[in-house]
């Protein structure tokens, strides 16, 4: 608990309730809260949406370093092209269809990204 805590920034607010905390720090809570689990997949709608660039990095980082500490699929959903860098594969999706799948045969790690 204290890893996730800690690299999602929020380890000073475990005290907190929900309407003592901004939007993006109840996003982190909720992100921890689903990650802390270790569940075998993880499906992340708009992971960092209503986050600013170095909370969206700190939570790519560590949501990479689930992925490959524990073989956790994770599936993001979202509107950040720059996210779809650091996918094994990318699904697009259009007017509710499948429009494209691609490997990426270039991956980057969420470090190299730039948001």
């Amino acid at each position: 608990m204290e890893e996730v805590l800690k690299a999602l920034d929020i380890e000073k607010y475990r005290r907190r309730f929900p309407n003592e905390l901004s939007g993006g720090q109840q996003q982190r809570v909720a992100i921890g809260r689903a990650m802390i689990k270790n569940p075998k997949l993880l499906l992340c709608d708009e992971l960092t949406g209503a986050l600013d660039t170095k909370s969206s990095l700190a939570v790519l980082k560590f949501v990479e370093k689930i992925n490959q500490s524990y073989g956790t699929t994770i599936t993001i959903i979202t509107h950040n092209e720059a996210i779809a860098d650091m996918a094994d594969s990318v699904i697009r999706i259009r007017d509710g269809k499948i429009a494209k799948v691609k490997e990426n045969a270039n991956k980057k790690r969420a470090a190299e990204l730039e948001l």
